[in-house]
């Protein structure tokens, strides 16, 4: 399988889960300004969203977006138990963190990264604030799901690390932060940071 990613972007996390499940993949940096992958090819051949990551599968099927793509790598691993098994309830917590970090958190950070107006950037920050600090409440273990490691935890490190890129102050979230740091020592997300470049 081989992951197309741009160091330090939502790409991290599915990274972060092929790491803890020990799939090995083959990297393909993409730049996402120019769409041009590290070999020069055209990224939107690829992935025609132009956006990371993309899972390139062993027939040559393409899947796309990371929530769909970290479950995937969770299930080809089951023994790993990276996520909830099927159908009981922690797994559809699973999803409903997911959802949550995709369709709350993620798509916040927007008008920081892509030059928004100073007045888009202050309402983005102060969404975000609320977002990680309903986080930061619900945190009641190690994980979000309570005492073990999930892909959920992959993807809510990847954002939760864009904060400080983008000014948004994290002093508040001490359980976050404690969050972070364990999740900074596990030797996979060492790995996946170490092959990005980012550490």
């Amino acid at each position: 399988m081989k992951l197309f990613y741009t160091p330090g972007a939502c790409s991290l996390s599915p990274h972060i889960v092929a790491c803890e499940a020990g799939i090995d993949i083959a990297l393909c940096k993409v730049d996402l300004k120019t769409k041009q992958t590290e070999s020069g090819g055209d990224y939107t051949e690829v992935n025609p969203k132009g956006s990371v990551p993309a899972l390139q599968l062993e027939g040559g099927e393409i899947l796309t977006e990371g929530p769909a793509i970290i479950q995937f790598l969770a299930e080809q691993k089951p023994e790993k138990s990276l996520a909830p098994e099927y159908g009981t309830l922690p797994h559809y917590r699973l999803l409903e963190w997911l959802n949550y970090i995709t369709a709350e958190v993620h798509k916040s950070f927007v008008p920081l990264f892509w030059n928004g107006a100073e007045e888009e950037k202050e309402r983005a920050k102060k969404i975000l604030n609320q977002r990680f600090q309903f986080i930061e409440d619900h945190l009641s273990g190690d994980y979000l799901l309570g005492d073990d490691f999930s892909v959920a935890d992959a993807y809510l490190f990847t954002v939760y690390n864009w904060c400080d890129r983008v000014g948004v102050d994290t002093g508040g979230w001490p359980k976050l932060k404690a969050f972070a740091e364990r999740m900074a020592a596990r030797p996979a997300v060492k790995k996946a940071m170490k092959d990005e470049g980012l550490i």
